[in-house]
């Protein structure tokens, strides 16, 4: 992914509202589970780790992206945006070249 690509990402994620919250259970097989679907639905989600969430967002969201097979867009303070690409026939998102 290119840094213009990410930027265009980053762009589309700031009007977006987090779909998930990961709270102190940390990431449970559901949880990755039904981020995968979301993806493969939505292509960027934004996902927000609450609080009491004892674990690193940074590392959750390398966690998750290879997990549900994404790209993290970024990371900032407990709010993580992944993008999955999606299949032709689905694909709602044009990245730039």
């Amino acid at each position: 992914m290119t840094s213009k690509q990410r930027a265009y990402l980053k762009s589309l994620a700031m009007t977006m509202d987090p779909i998930f919250q990961i709270g102190k259970g940390s990431l449970t097989p559901e949880n990755t589970s039904a981020i995968a679907e979301a993806l493969a639905v939505r292509e960027l989600i934004k996902i927000n780790v609450l609080q009491n969430c004892m674990d690193d967002p940074k590392e959750l969201a390398r966690t998750l992206a290879e997990r549900t097979h994404s790209q993290v867009v970024q990371v900032i303070g407990k709010k993580i945006v992944l993008y999955k690409e999606g299949k032709d026939d689905k694909k709602k998102i044009e990245l730039p070249r």
